[in-house]
């Protein structure tokens, strides 16, 4: 019964870990989506909205979009994998492609 406890418990803690930051979201997407190199190694920098409706859209959502510096490619099409858009739900942050930049 302990182990079990402990084992959840430990599994929480990784996953508030994994999804506490911005960025530690967006590696972890990376990550699962198969570019672990990528993902511990392409520096992260915030994207800067063009114009106010875009803005506007990212705030109603609760996200920003992040950008990779050196981002992984796709397999399957050869598309840069550079755009993110990381919103907060709750304590944690969730991130999803947004585009190739």
């Amino acid at each position: 019964m302990k182990k079990g406890l402990l084992s959840i418990g430990v599994t929480c803690l990784v996953l508030l870990a994994l999804h506490a930051t911005p960025q530690a979201a967006l590696r972890t997407y990376v990550c699962l989506m198969g570019h672990p190199i990528a993902a511990l190694t392409s520096p992260i920098t915030e994207y800067d909205a063009r114009n106010e409706l875009e803005q506007k859209d990212f705030e109603e959502r609760n996200g920003k979009i992040y950008t990779l510096t050196n981002p992984p490619v796709e397999r399957a099409t050869q598309g840069r994998l550079e755009s993110y858009f990381v919103r907060k739900v709750g304590p944690f942050y969730l991130a999803e492609h947004h585009g190739g930049g």
